[in-house]
């Protein structure tokens, strides 16, 4: 596994920036819904800056929609590979033996 922490994201902000979501917020040359492959942790970090962004209401309609649009890429991105975890770990269990478990 590559180690992602000193790269930066599409705001061109580090990875470690809390304040990442809104570095370039209302640059139309900026194409915020690239989230190429983020890992599951940095894109739910993510979304919960972006949720607070957006609940302080401290940006515009247009900035607020920008903002939204990255939330839903990475809200996919994340459900996405959520969705294969689940299935390697159900075919772990199948290939093993395990007995049945739950798994929502």
């Amino acid at each position: 596994m590559t180690d992602n922490s000193n790269d930066t994201n599409s705001n061109g902000a580090s990875n470690g920036d809390t304040n990442s979501n809104n570095a370039n917020i209302g640059d139309t040359n900026n194409d915020d819904t690239n989230i190429g492959d983020t890992r599951f942790e940095d894109g739910l970090h993510e979304l919960e800056e972006i949720v607070r962004t957006i609940e302080s209401g401290e940006h515009s309609l247009e900035e607020n929609l920008e903002l939204f649009e990255r939330g839903i890429a990475l809200t996919r991105q994340c459900s996405s590979k959520l969705d294969a975890a689940t299935q390697r770990i159900k075919k772990l269990v199948d290939e093993n033996g395990i007995e049945e478990m739950e798994i929502n």
